[in-house]
Parts: structure tokens; sequence; C-alpha cells
């Protein structure tokens, strides 16, 4: 596993879980992590190191967690070496590594979005602004740790936006080029499918919670929440979507010659007019990854060593019945600052309650405590019968859980 998120830690346990009995070693891992897995200090988006690695352990299947790494190559550089992987090369990974390429592809496939414009100067942001109307979306066009998107819904907003991005730069290179999207309104949904080629397996519905505050207020973050599955989006509409949204961008991808083995995370929003993509991601989703595996009902390592080979079957992915509903619980300070170094406490009550406790921002102090090293610090979930027994669940179990600070939205699930 490549990667130190609470998603890795999800697809650590998840794994380890397999009939295969298999030894699961984590690079770079966190201190959450090594409690299930073997970790390796390494640096994840440093292909020969990656690839070094996996020839120590003797690795039969990488499985490759973030993005960065993706868009980097890491997949390209195990590949060439003939070892199995789980994630898209560089070439395919630029659908999540850059916001304007996915939208080109989106348009050349047929697949249904917003209108956009990619500008690189504030000026050509705001004509683009007066085009579309309020509110707009204003997103960094390559990886801002899912904290570059902007919905403004004054002019002043979106000019603050534009400038903090293409002048000041709040976001590195990432905003460079910035994609101002005509906004959207209806209920999100995320979409994820382990796709072999043009072959695919989806998953069930899932949507997760960005904004920082409840009732959908306040700055992004990389997501406060999830829950699987979603009322809204039936079997058979998922497999409309796969049909209108997933295949024709594999095709496209094919057609130019890009293979994609890995997971295709499509964000969509159901507008009035119909489904509309606000995005793809080029691997499991973080918090959406924590809500869907404690579903899963075949082997994990079997399903993910199908993607990496290729005998993947065209089919939905099994789960159990009932639901999962995942809380994060973030520290101080984020999505801005993130205070550092507060003693967690309760973890082991809230295991004790049943719930899958995964490490996303975790270090242990010098008296071997958990403290909090990171913005979104754990994610608390649990399955139950129904969305409002598990969102129940999952709130009582993270009810142990505190430490200075702590941040976490009351909301998730609400209301399904």
């Amino acid at each position: 596993m490549v990667g130190g998120g609470g998603r890795e830690h999800a697809l650590v346990r998840a794994l380890a879980r397999s009939s295969g009995n298999p030894r699961v070693v984590c690079a770079a891992g966190n201190a959450g992590i090594a409690l299930d897995a073997d970790c390796i200090p390494i640096v994840e988006t440093d292909g020969p190191a990656v690839v070094r690695a996996a020839r120590e352990v003797g690795a039969d299947l990488v499985v490759i967690g973030p993005e960065a790494p993706l868009v980097a190559g890491v997949a390209d550089a195990l590949r060439a070496e003939g070892i199995l992987t789980v994630g898209p090369g560089a070439a395919a990974a630029r659908l999540e590594g850059s916001k304007a390429f996915s939208k080109e592809v989106m348009l050349a496939a047929g697949v249904p979005t917003a209108r956009a414009a990619t500008v690189t100067d504030v000026e050509a942001g705001m004509r683009a602004v007066e085009e579309f109307g309020l509110p707009v979306a204003v997103k960094a066009d390559g990886l801002a740790a899912g904290k570059g998107v902007v919905v403004a819904r004054t002019a002043d907003e979106a000019r603050e936006a534009l400038e903090a991005m293409i002048e000041r730069r709040a976001f590195g290179d990432a905003g460079a080029v910035v994609v101002v999207e005509e906004g959207l309104t209806g209920n999100e949904v995320s979409l994820l499918a382990v796709c072999a080629g043009q072959t695919v397996a989806r998953f069930p519905a899932a949507r997760d919670y960005k904004p920082i505050g409840e009732g959908n207020t306040g700055p992004n973050t990389g997501g406060m929440g999830s829950v699987s599955p979603v009322p809204d989006i039936p079997d058979d509409l998922a497999d409309e979507l796969v049909e209108a949204v997933h295949r024709p961008v594999l095709a496209e991808l094919a057609r130019r010659g890009i293979p994609f083995n890995g997971v295709l995370y499509a964000g969509l929003m159901m507008t009035p007019d119909g489904p509309k993509v606000l995005e793809f991601n080029c691997r499991f989703g973080d918090p959406e990854t924590q809500a869907l595996l404690p579903r899963l009902a075949e082997d994990p390592l079997a399903l993910l060593t199908s993607v990496a080979d290729g005998t993947l079957a065209d089919r939905p992915v099994q789960v159990t019945p009932g639901a999962c509903v995942a809380v994060i619980l973030a520290a101080g300070g984020y999505p801005g600052t993130p205070r550092g170094g507060d003693v967690i406490s309760g973890l082991e009550a809230a295991a004790e309650t049943g719930a899958e406790v995964s490490h996303a921002g975790t270090a242990r102090n010098e008296d071997g405590a958990f403290v909090t090293a990171g913005g979104r610090v754990l994610a608390v979930a649990q399955l139950g019968a129904s969305i409002p027994d598990a969102r129940a669940a999952a709130y009582a179990a993270a009810a142990n859980i505190t430490w200075e600070g702590m941040q976490m939205r009351r909301d998730i699930a609400a209301g399904l």
C-alpha cells in the first residue's frame, strides 16, 4: 500500500481481512496504520524508491492510494518492472492532475459537465464569470489536496479567488492555471468504480460532505464525512451513470492510447437538467472509502488483483445490505493551518463499540500517546441496518474521542 492517510488505513484493514491472509506493508503509512501493517519510511512520489521497497518486501501487488504518486508516474515505474499495480499511469492520472485536461476529455467523450473556461489571468477569469453568471466555481487546475475549489456567489468573491490562485499562488503552481466553471445546483454524489481497461466494476453510490461547517457552510476541506448507499441514487441509476460517464471516458482514453487500470471516481451533481460531472479522481476517495469498504462482501485482495492483472469482471462490486456512515474528526485550525501535537483520548473506547477508526493524521509523542499530526485526523465508521442506524452508531462511537480543538460536523448523513 502506497500512502499514509485515512483512505490507506481503510484499505490496509480491508486487505488484511482477505481470505488469502496477506502480509500488508504500507509505504509510508502513519502511526495508526502501524498498528495494522509494517510501515516503510519513503517519499511516496519517488517512483524508484517505491519500486525498491516493493522488490525488498517481495510485493505481489501494489495499491497506490493518493493522487500525487499517480500523477508523478509511480504506477508507470512499478509496471515497467513487471510489478502488478492498482492505479493508473501518469497519462491517465491527468484526469485528476489537470482539471483543464479532464474537461477536454469529457467534451471529447460527450460526458455531461458544466460549461467552463480555462484561464491564466484574473481578467480573463472575470470575463468567464460575467459570461456564466453567478454562482461560479473557481478551481485550481492542479492538485490542491481537495481544497483548490472556491464556489463564488458574488463577483468580489470570484475575483478574490482568482487573485489568490493566479497572483498570490495560494496553491502554488497548481493554481497557475484556473478553470472557471458555471455554478450547478442539485445533490452531489460520488460514484467509484474499479476499472481494467474498459471493464468496469462499480461500487454503490456514496456521498461526501466537503465544507467544514454544518449545513455545508464554510471553506472546502478534503471531506468531513461520507455515507453509502445514497437513497436518491439506487443501483439502476448508478448503472445508467456508469454508461453515461465512466465508459465514455475510458473509451476516449483508450482511443488516445492511454490505458486505465485503477479506480475511476466521478464526482457528480444531480442537476434539474440531469447528471453532470464536477470532477474526476483517479483513486479511491477519502472519506468515501471509509464508508464503502466496510460494506464489501467479496475478497478485497482478489478484487484489486483482478484490476491489476486485467481479469476484472464487468459487474457491480458485491456489498452487504444496510449502510455505513463515516465521520471525520479534524484538528483545530483546519482547513487553514491545523494544530498539531494535541493528545487524543478515547480511541480504545471508540474501537470497543465496533467502529472502524481509520487514522489519517496522527503521530505518537515521546510518551507513546497518539497526537494530532494533520488536518483530518481520524475517520470513525460504523455499519447499520439503515442509514439512520449507521449514523447513530458512528456518532456514538465518535463521542468517545476528544482532543483540544477537535472539529466534527454533526450533520453527516442527516435526513437520509
